[in-house]
């Protein structure tokens, strides 16, 4: 992620920490962001986790075992981290990973408040991950990568600290056709996941790239004009330009292996 980039994003989702309740509806993410969560699940873990950040549900896909060590990409207030920790168990550990010290302050609070021992919060970035090779049974992301300028960098630190046989569950952001123009370059779009996006099939292949196998899309949601136009106005931008249009963006939810007898891809 270019600096600037970089600084406007943190800056952006301290903001959202520090503020109580989900984001949903103002300048930051994209609309009816937890559809992807069932209300039970939501109603096992603290409330303040949740901020309405995400764009799918990478938990449910996951297939989360006892015991497995799970690395979440930009954890946010921790909802993914708790809904995780609640699968895995004592035996089980959760490494939360961001680059937003206010979202980590929030996080390692409600883990403290919840006594919530087998999970853990780092500071880091997601194209730098904080965490040993052949780490984590499993690497989940909810909307997050789109934010970085280099995905393929992010995708080979996932598979380095993915242990052999491991699997990555992501939820993102993506791009069905070229970005309209009056969007490319605006800061805050990019903040809010929009600008940041690439081409759906540009980003499968930085996964492949990055020593991806098996890789599935198991769900994909187009953000039709109606939506799109709510949630660009929600930023102040013209979301009537978008009249006429086809569908630009969709969320996907993907799933991806490290070969079994790589010890250390990328």
């Amino acid at each position: 992620m270019k600096k600037d980039e970089k600084e406007s994003v943190r800056k952006e989702y301290g903001r959202i920490a520090r503020e109580s309740g989900s984001c949903c509806g103002s300048s930051c993410s994209c609309p009816d962001l937890a559809s992807g969560y069932d209300a039970g699940q939501l109603q096992s873990i603290p409330g303040e986790a949740d901020l309405g950040l995400g764009c799918g549900n990478p938990i449910a896909p996951a297939g989360l075992k006892p015991g497995e060590t799970v690395l979440d990409l930009g954890s946010g207030a921790g909802v993914d981290c708790f809904l995780a920790a609640r699968q895995v168990g004592d035996e089980g550990h959760v490494i939360g990973v961001d680059m937003t010290p206010e979202m980590l302050d929030r996080a390692r609070r409600i883990a403290g408040e919840n006594a919530c021992a087998n999970v853990e919060f780092r500071l880091g970035e997601i194209e730098n991950l904080p965490v040993a090779d052949n780490t984590a049974d499993i690497a989940i992301s909810n909307c997050v990568i789109n934010l970085s300028t280099d995905k393929g960098r992010v995708f080979r630190e996932i598979f380095r600290v993915l242990k052999p046989g491991g699997r990555l569950v992501v939820s993102d952001i993506v791009l069905l056709r070229e970005l309209p123009e009056f969007l490319r370059d605006n800061e805050a779009a990019y903040a809010s996941c929009i600008s940041g996006a690439v081409l759906k099939e540009a980003y499968l292949e930085a996964i492949r790239d990055a020593g991806g196998t098996a890789l599935e899309v198991l769900k994909e949601s187009p953000y039709g004009n109606e939506i799109m136009k709510d949630w660009l106005e929600a930023l102040d931008l013209p979301g009537e330009k978008l009249q006429g249009q086809e569908p630009f963006l969709a969320s996907i939810t993907v799933r991806a292996w490290k070969p079994a007898g790589c010890s250390c891809c990328g």
